[in-house]
């Protein structure tokens, strides 16, 4: 990446990202500054939703690889196509950031392309993956698409669980600034989604950021993914490395209780109220409610999460590290829970 286009494509990671304060890329060093540069090589830009996760270097890398591996990578689903899943999930976690992105991306990837099969193909995935956060639909729900396929857009579907979560938490609501006349946002969206599209095009080989982290064994709710082992050895590794955050971070009555929250689970949207956290948080200990109304409201409802939500985790104790840790072990609980209601059956046949 240089000249006009890495100005400019660097310029949103300074931006945007708010309640936390991301590592500039000037004085990124060790394991961060490693992760900055293959992000800016593969997606073709410093991405606020990877960078917002720099005060906590491992949850960086854990973020860097799964979005890699299951957006990024070369496999057998195009580009547009997982693009197309991102912004479906994305839309059904009120995530108008990731929306924005992901569908400006996928229509800049496809604004040369006449391909009617292809259009219909995408819309049948996106289709699935929308039900596919409904977890009494998801029982039923038959992948049109092959099962290694499948397993790749699973993967998208589960990382996109987790970081419309943390963007909701963290970035502002749009990519775009926010005084930006109606008039022209259509215009500057067009551009946008060139730029994306231009960091999107080109094989990238799988694998390459595995090492950022170690080896883990994989845990038996991501077992879905064993048949694509690039994929399952990078949800193994940034899974362990998100679960010793929450370790680090989140106490073990509140990670116990979002756990059995996400036991009874549906997928549903919350509603407006956020009255049932004060009720879900009552027997806590009350130096643990604080974290834990952050940790409900970014499994469940993080568009919901406000400024005197993340003050009350500061005052008691937290810095930008244990809000990066927090927030991203419950999106991921969160994320797992909800990619582990999709059928992926390698003997069943692709539905038309």
């Amino acid at each position: 990446m240089s000249g006009l286009y890495a100005r400019v494509a660097r310029r949103p990671s300074r931006g945007h990202v708010r309640r936390v304060t991301p590592v500039p890329i000037e004085r990124a060093d060790g394991l961060t500054a490693v992760v900055y540069g293959q992000v800016e090589r593969d997606f073709g830009m410093l991405a606020p939703p990877v960078s917002l996760h720099s005060p906590a270097p491992p949850v960086l890398a854990a973020c860097w690889i799964v979005l890699r591996e299951t957006l990024v990578a070369a496999g057998r689903v195009d580009r547009a196509t997982r693009e197309a899943v991102a912004a479906a999930v994305s839309t059904v976690n009120s995530c108008p950031y990731c929306v924005e992105v992901h569908s400006a991306t996928m229509a800049g990837l496809l604004r040369s392309a006449a391909d009617p099969a292809g259009d219909d193909q995408r819309r049948r995935v996106a289709e699935w993956a929308r039900a596919g956060t409904d977890r009494t639909q998801a029982r039923d729900l038959v992948p049109p698409v092959p099962a290694v396929e499948a397993v790749e857009l699973l993967g998208v579907a589960l990382v996109f669980h987790y970081l419309n979560r943390m963007v909701n938490v963290f970035l502002e609501p749009s990519p775009l600034p926010a005084a930006l006349p109606s008039a022209l946002r259509g215009g500057v969206r067009r551009v946008f989604g060139q730029l994306m599209a231009r960091g999107a095009r080109g094989a990238r080989p799988p694998g390459t950021a595995r090492d950022l982290l170690p080896a883990a064994p994989l845990a038996p709710d991501l077992a879905w993914s064993s048949c694509h082992p690039t994929l399952a050895d990078a949800l193994a590794r940034g899974g362990a490395a998100i679960d010793a955050a929450g370790q680090r971070s989140v106490p073990t009555s509140v990670r116990d209780l979002v756990t059995a929250r996400l036991d009874d689970w549906d997928g549903r949207p919350t509603g407006i109220s956020r009255a049932w956290v004060g009720e879900a948080v009552r027997d806590l200990p009350t130096v643990d409610q604080p974290a834990a109304r952050l940790a409900l409201l970014t499994a469940f409802a993080s568009y919901q999460v406000d400024d005197q939500v993340v003050a009350d985790v500061r005052a008691a104790g937290a810095d930008d590290r244990a809000l990066v840790e927090l927030t991203a072990w419950a999106s991921m609980a969160a994320a797992r829970r909800a990619a582990g209601w999709v059928r992926v059956d390698p003997d069943a046949p692709a539905s038309s």
